[in-house]
């Protein structure tokens, strides 16, 4: 796939449980299933993610994706591609 050079995330849409719905500034639009990621890690300060009403809290800045000034957030080509990865293995659902 061939991937934009510079790319922000310009909207982030909750949708349920642990999927938001994000479309990029090229247009496209992804929708990333966190769950797999934050429930298969053993780092408390990535599993209090896994309550939805923390989850619920992110923010775009600057055009990235993050929770709490950046105390959790992903690579933005790994959004753009849906490929979360934790510990080498594919994170995401999709």
């Amino acid at each position: 796939m061939n991937m934009p050079k510079y790319l922000k995330i310009i909207d982030a849409e909750y949708l349920e449980k642990y999927r938001i719905k994000l479309r990029f500034d090229d247009g496209k639009e992804v929708v990333v299933d966190f769950y797999p990621f934050l429930s298969q890690s053993y780092h408390p300060d990535i599993r209090k993610y896994l309550d939805t009403e923390m989850f619920k809290q992110f923010t775009i800045t600057y055009g990235d994706l993050e929770w709490n000034d950046y105390e959790l957030t992903f690579p933005i080509a790994d959004l753009y591609l849906d490929q979360i990865v934790y510990e080498g293995k594919r994170a995401s659902a999709a």
